[in-house]
């Protein structure tokens, strides 16, 4: 067996231990009165350990399997295993499934007077008070699940497109599939379609606007852009991961908002965030097992199950947790990196199969990957990219005729090697994590701050005193 496949000593002790205290911390939770809460992050630590083993052992079975591909930004250009975001899903569905018992058990036996509690009785003042807040109403069963078949339909999808190798074109509605059971039980659970109207627009729009039908074609396209934007911003180790586990942290740092001692209590969305965190914390723990393997250089590849899988965990807290507008504001960089690729996904300009940075093996380094140019494009066209270049946002190669035969291609990582030039890959990696970091603590900022300045209160309770 290759080293590749086992585990070193000091790994196996330490994954032990930490599978051990979970298990501990999960028996005392389920047996005691301690909080549901505190049972996720021990399942997070068991998502961790289990999902870092599997992927260490699976990994020859993957590429015997013929699941392997060749990393293009190293000399030596080795073969990895891919495809194992489906190990990480496979482990997280699993853990999400093996924890309702500790979500909702107690809540569902004392509501209904059954399992062998049917002398106990709760008083109408005792769940209206709160007494109960900490534990998640049963009555949020049918998002749970929803949110549960949802995944497991991207998965399946997802692994469908890393066997068959789909285009983009074709592939780019597959999450909207994922997203009907969640947005079903949105329509019968809770069926809210109205947006409030920020004040200065008021006088003419009115408080709320009801978008009916609109709204669900909004949440429909929130499932579809971000299992998309994060596959998009992809391309060199680590950063499908990165950026999700990133993200998802933000998130669980907005929840913590809703939750903590400073915010009025009970307060209404204090359920909605409690489930999206029993979402989060579990993938946390799989994608840090995973971002292991995958930081450079990288042992394993993702595939585009991973970014399906992440993307449509993110869509499912954002619109069964009723925060989908701050969940987009999560997706800043994600949006910019569609955006400025439109002229390449719409064909204007010539898109290759694959646009990732080009790694020169002379010196070690990634720059700005290009497209050539058959013939010399439109004159339209080339006015554009000539406004393009003197803004800095592309950069042009051309002939001696002053034809552009080259362009660089239109993503994200591309445009930073050409504002900062050529980098490492690890360097390249840790550039947009720190982006996506500084842009989601900017959006959480606007969010709960800015926001007040064209809405009377934000919804955590705090008032806009003028």
């Amino acid at each position: 067996m290759s080293p590749s496949a086992t585990l070193s000593r000091s790994e196996t002790w330490s994954l032990l231990v930490l599978l051990g205290a979970s298990f501990a911390i999960i028996v005392n939770t389920f047996e005691g009165e301690g909080e549901p809460v505190i049972a996720s992050l021990a399942f997070s630590g068991v998502a961790f350990a289990a999902t870092y083993g599997m992927i260490r052992w699976l990994g020859p079975v993957f590429i015997k399997a013929g699941l392997k591909g060749e990393d293009k930004a190293k000399p030596t250009e080795p073969e990895l295993p891919e495809t194992m975001g489906a190990v990480c899903a496979v482990v997280y569905l699993l853990l999400l499934i093996a924890f309702i018992p500790f979500a909702f058990y107690k809540d569902i036996v004392a509501a209904t007077s059954g399992g062998g509690n049917r002398d106990v009785v709760l008083q109408t003042e005792q769940i209206e008070t709160g007494r109960y807040l900490h534990r998640f109403p049963h009555n949020k069963l049918a998002s749970y699940l929803s949110g549960l078949l949802s995944l497991q339909v991207v998965v399946i999808l997802g692994i469908g497109d890393d066997l068959l190798d789909i285009r983009w074109r074709h592939k780019v509605l597959i999450p909207a599939f994922g997203a009907i059971p969640m947005l079903i039980v949105y329509f019968v659970d809770f069926g809210v379609t109205q947006v409030v109207v920020p004040v200065p627009l008021q006088r003419y729009l009115g408080p709320i606007v009801d978008l009916g039908w609109l709204y669900y074609i909004y949440m429909a396209a929130v499932a579809i852009f971000c299992p998309n934007g994060i596959n998009m911003l992809a391309g060199i180790n680590g950063i499908e991961v990165a950026q999700s586990v990133v993200i998802a942290c933000l998130l669980v740092a907005n929840d913590m908002l809703y939750l903590a001692p400073f915010t009025p209590y009970p307060h209404p969305a204090t359920d909605s965030h409690l489930f999206s965190i029993y979402f989060l914390l579990p993938f946390i723990g799989v994608s840090l097992a995973l971002l292991c393997h995958n930081w450079y250089p990288s042992k394993v590849f993702v595939g585009d199950t991973y970014c399906y899988f992440a993307g449509m965990v993110f869509a499912v807290v954002g619109i069964l947790g009723h925060f989908s507008k701050t969940l987009l504001l999560l997706f800043i960089p994600q949006m910019f990196n569609f955006l400025y690729s439109t002229p390449q996904l719409f064909h204007i300009i010539p898109c290759p199969r694959h646009r990732l940075p080009r790694f020169s093996a002379s010196t070690g380094m990634l720059d700005a990957s290009v497209t050539e140019w058959d013939i010399p494009p439109p004159p339209l066209v080339s006015r554009a990219l000539g406004i393009l270049q003197r803004l800095h946002l592309v950069r042009l190669t051309k002939n001696e005729e002053g034809e552009i035969i080259e362009s660089t291609n239109f993503t994200l990582l591309n445009l930073w090697l050409i504002w900062m030039g050529p980098m490492k890959e690890d360097k390249l990696a840790l550039r947009m994590v720190a982006l996506q970091t500084v842009c989601g603590l900017l959006a959480l900022f606007v969010r709960h701050r800015m926001a007040l300045l064209v809405f009377h209160e934000d919804n955590r309770g705090i008032r806009w005193h003028v």
